[in-house]
């Protein structure tokens, strides 16, 4: 099992706790933006974070909001203000991580991948991983230009219609992957194990 430390981000008056895992010898961090309902410590996440793990990425998980502010719906579905606290994750991470120009991933889920997305039109990453993701709450989606993959459970039907659509308006490397018989949660057997497998390949070849 890797070392993880806990952390404590600092953006402006806000304070944000995470958990960073940094394996010796990794190609470069994957920052996960979690989504609606969910936090650092989703079970799914952690998951395709353990995933990465063995491929020797490492992994930074943190929550997008602070405990009072998660009850408050409005700011689940803000987009553009989860997109800024990625933003200066992302930033934080650089600063801890030798060499700082390191290559730089953000996997979303849901709500989390308008986010990533958000980030990504924003600052310079090398790979960006959506599963289950919602790109269409980010309306940047077309100006990001590091290689982007979405993964989408072949029964998520309309969340599926949404990627197809968000994907035409892409220029830069894409690639949509179906996950065979998944619903949105990605609760069926091997499921999961398929979507954490693309993104880790995603992530491999691109970090």
């Amino acid at each position: 099992m890797p070392h993880v430390d806990s952390v404590n981000i600092r953006l402006g008056s806000v304070e944000l706790t995470g958990d960073l895992v940094k394996p010796a010898g990794s190609a470069g961090p994957v920052v996960f933006a979690h989504g609606s309902g969910s936090s650092r410590m989703s079970p799914r996440n952690r998951y395709v974070a353990d995933v990465l793990h063995q491929a020797g990425l490492g992994t930074l998980l943190f929550d997008l909001l602070t405990p009072s502010e998660e009850g408050d719906r409005r700011l689940v579905f803000d987009i553009g203000l989860l997109g800024e606290r990625l933003l200066g994750a992302t930033s934080w991470l650089r600063d801890q991580w030798k060499p700082a120009d390191v290559a730089l991933g953000l996997f979303g889920a849901s709500t989390g991948a308008a986010a990533a997305l958000y980030a990504a039109a924003r600052t310079r990453v090398s790979a960006v991983v959506s599963r289950g993701g919602r790109p269409d709450l980010a309306v940047d989606a077309a100006r990001v230009t590091a290689p982007t993959l979405l993964i989408v459970g072949e029964r998520d039907h309309d969340v599926l219609e949404l990627n197809r659509a968000v994907l035409t308006t892409m220029t830069c490397e894409k690639l949509l992957v179906t996950i065979p018989g998944a619903t949105h949660l990605f609760e069926e057997p091997g499921t999961l194990g398929a979507a954490a497998d693309a993104a880790r390949d995603w992530f491999v070849r691109h970090l």
